[in-house]
């Protein structure tokens, strides 16, 4: 093939990165946002007293949403490879779009807790198959860059859940917010839907090679591009593809990194700035260091996409999560103000993208026939950690030893670290 014919195919190729991406990332900011808005409209929705929210069911409410969250991913995993990402991905936003309706509508706390259990699933759902998606299409040098960029639009998410939140629930009320979550099943799905493709790969594995022609040439990229390799068709696919001889420690492994993972992202954003705060920082100190934890990992997320597409996901995921360790350890100690801040800001950008990395990693090292099986397991078993992590943090601090949380999610860093560092030394020679 002469270089005048590639360039214009590579060109298409980067092209339809771009679009799946930019598509995808459009969808997991409303993912975060319909996260996110939960703890941004609680207060206004404690305080509508004929609502009857106690804070006790509040709390339910929320680990009933992370536990929907879970199922959803572990649900995503079994299925995926069987019926395709993009059906999966568009069910996903019309699950939590709906809830969001519901939630907004809800006449009773009932209803509100079941609706916020399904926004759960469609959420839990939607994160791997996007992240599989978005690494199928984009080209061999910026995978892991593509899977960060995609990881940015949840911390973005949570961001606009905070704006809403303060800008339109009291003059609007509670509910307003939700309202404007559901809009996406009326705005933004119809338009996926038509601009989506779905995965040539996944076309390609179960033996529907028209359909996939039809989308190479509808996008001008060479269907070769996205053939399986030799080692897919050897491979058995759907949760058992995990489990081969030369996966299984790999995939245990992974989960556990994954657990650690979650459990730090939600348990530092729950306890950060009360564990700040016993530290003898002052309360809007103490309130800033999520907003800055937050920006770090935004930040971060940029920076380690880029070098692990250098280095490769997994060296780098192993250093963010020491250093996410060292990061959350270093904030036990009493600093000044202005190194208090710039710790925060690092070790966000630590932490959240070392996460970010695990799926990375994930979706690297297995074949594109069990890729998203494996991000849903990934995704799902880490949600135990999600569920976990504030629960742990909370039992701390009730006790009177917030001090120790530190230690503890410093620990689950160090935790990651080791399950990554197996994984390197565990996989020489299987795919990845």
């Amino acid at each position: 093939m002469s270089s005048t014919t590639v360039q214009p195919a590579a060109a298409a190729h980067r092209r339809l990165s771009i679009r799946v991406t930019a598509l995808c990332w459009v969808l997991v900011l409303l993912d975060g946002l319909d996260l996110f808005v939960y703890g941004a409209t609680l207060p206004g929705v404690l305080a509508d007293q004929d609502f009857g929210l106690t804070t006790v069911t509040a709390g339910e409410i929320g680990s009933l949403t992370t536990f929907g969250m879970l199922l959803g991913a572990l649900a995503v995993g079994t299925i995926t490879d069987r019926f395709g990402r993009r059906k999966l991905i568009l069910t996903g936003v019309a699950i939590f779009s709906v809830a969001a309706a519901v939630s907004a509508a809800a006449p009773s706390v009932g209803v509100f807790a079941a609706a916020r259990f399904a926004a759960g699933i469609g959420l839990g759902g939607l994160l791997p198959c996007a992240i599989a998606m978005v690494m199928e299409y984009a080209p061999a040098a910026r995978k892991n860059l593509n899977v960060t960029v995609l990881m940015t639009a949840h911390q973005a998410g949570g961001a606009l859940a905070g704006t809403l939140a303060m800008s339109v629930v009291e003059s609007l009320g509670w509910r307003s917010v939700y309202w404007l979550g559901a809009l996406p099943a009326l705005v933004v799905l119809p338009v996926v839907a038509v601009m989506l493709p779905e995965s040539l790969t996944f076309l390609l594995a179960k033996g529907k090679t028209d359909k996939a022609r039809v989308i190479a040439d509808r996008f001008s990229v060479p269907l070769g591009d996205f053939a399986p390799g030799p080692e897919n068709a050897r491979q058995p696919g759907g949760l058992r593809g995990l489990f081969t001889p030369a996966l299984r420690a790999t995939t245990l492994l992974f989960w556990v990194a994954s657990f650690a993972g979650l459990l730090l992202v939600y348990g530092v954003n729950t306890w950060l700035p009360t564990m700040m705060r016993a530290s003898g920082y002052n309360l809007g100190s103490a309130i800033s260091f999520l907003l800055v934890i937050n920006l770090g990992g935004i930040a971060g997320m940029l920076v380690a996409g880029r070098l692990a597409d250098r280095f490769g996901a997994r060296p780098v995921a192993l250093t963010w999560f020491t250093l996410t360790g060292l990061g959350v350890g270093l904030l036990a100690i009493p600093m000044p103000l202005p190194v208090t801040y710039v710790v925060v800001f690092l070790t966000g950008s630590w932490l959240f993208s070392a996460q970010t990395l695990v799926y990375a990693a994930v979706g690297g090292h297995y074949p594109a026939k069990s890729r998203a099986t494996a991000l849903g397991w990934v995704a799902g078993i880490g949600r135990f950690g999600a569920v976990f992590g504030p629960w742990l943090g909370g039992v701390l601090i009730a006790g009177g030893i917030s001090g120790w949380g530190f230690a503890v999610f410093a620990a689950a860093g160090l935790l990651g670290a080791a399950m990554i560092a197996l994984i390197g030394r565990r996989s020489a020679g299987v795919a990845g």
